[in-house]
């Protein structure tokens, strides 16, 4: 029996549920070359905004037990540059392509998204609400502005709209079923989580901001708890993302509800990750005798 692994997904067929997590492959064309692109759900890029962003001030990535802390602050080429250099290297790489989208309010996005409505071949946009290296509260943190973002966005974007979510708030559940009223297409879970390290020897947090925010394999259970329940509420198609870093990891997702996954930092550390996960989820598939992978989703049993 041969396993298959593909999955339907916003309308389409993906060659796998291993999609690549924003902000861990650059804008997708630097490190091309170290994976088998074709094994790949998908790429999603970088965030970018409407204007190019400097990010915060160094230090802005400090490595810790089981993890990572980043605050980069969205730093991107701005979003008109993006279109004009990166896009066209993207869609060579014959695997589609969602669009990471940023901003500081409503229009923000909304510009941003009207520009990339000109490129035909991008595959679906992904709304960054959730990031936490900004100044400001994190959008999923002000409903009104939440709601305002995706909704707008929809009304005029040309592609399936993925909101990426928080996990500082209060109900996951709830805010990805706001999401979806709202008219998301579905929703990544989750974003990274609030932490800081402090330097013993010079007593200075190893973050410029302080705080940034927590990836890596100590964040697994949290976001595996944010995709099951989320999952028992909407019907929208969940990607699971946090702390994945095998097939295993993949299985669980998707055994809790997440339809698709995103793999971020161990594909920092180690870009082959993505295609060994792959691989892995086929042999375990054969070992437990299971056709489909989509038959995984949701089966956890309580």
């Amino acid at each position: 029996m041969k396993a298959d692994i593909r999955v339907n997904f916003l309308g389409a067929k993906l060659n796998s549920p291993v999609l690549t997590a924003s902000g861990t492959f650059g804008y997708g064309d630097e490190v091309c070359d170290l994976v088998e692109m074709s094994q790949l759900g998908a790429v999603i890029t970088k965030t970018v905004t409407l204007e190019p962003r400097q990010g915060n001030p160094q230090p802005r990535i400090a490595e810790v037990a089981s993890g990572m802390l980043n605050t980069i602050g969205l730093q991107n080429i701005g979003v008109r540059k993006f279109a004009e250099t990166k896009l066209q290297s993207l869609f060579k790489l014959k695997v589609p392509v969602i669009v990471s989208v940023a901003g500081s309010c409503a229009d923000d996005y909304l510009n941003t998204v009207k520009i990339l409505n000109s490129y035909n071949k991008i595959f679906a946009i992904e709304l960054n609400l959730s990031c936490p290296n900004l100044k400001k509260t994190i959008i999923c943190q002000d409903k009104e502005l939440f709601e305002t973002i995706i909704k707008n966005v929809k009304k005029i974007s040309k592609f399936p709209v993925i909101a990426k979510l928080s996990p500082q708030v209060q109900d996951i559940a709830e805010l990805s079923f706001n999401a979806q009223q709202n008219g998301a297409d579905a929703v990544t879970l989750t974003n990274t989580f609030p932490a800081m390290a402090i330097n013993i020897n010079t007593f200075k947090p190893k973050l410029s901001t302080v705080r940034g925010g927590m990836s890596g394999p100590c964040v697994k259970p949290m976001a595996l708890r944010c995709v099951f329940e989320a999952a028992q509420k909407i019907k929208i198609p969940i990607i699971g993302c946090g702390g994945i870093t095998n097939a295993y990891d993949t299985v669980e997702f998707m055994l809790a509800g997440a339809s698709c996954v995103s793999i971020g930092t161990a594909a920092l550390v180690e870009p082959k990750v993505l295609n060994d996960t792959v691989n892995g989820l086929k042999n375990y598939l054969n070992s437990k005798k299971i056709k489909n992978i989509t038959d995984l989703i949701g089966k956890v049993q309580l």
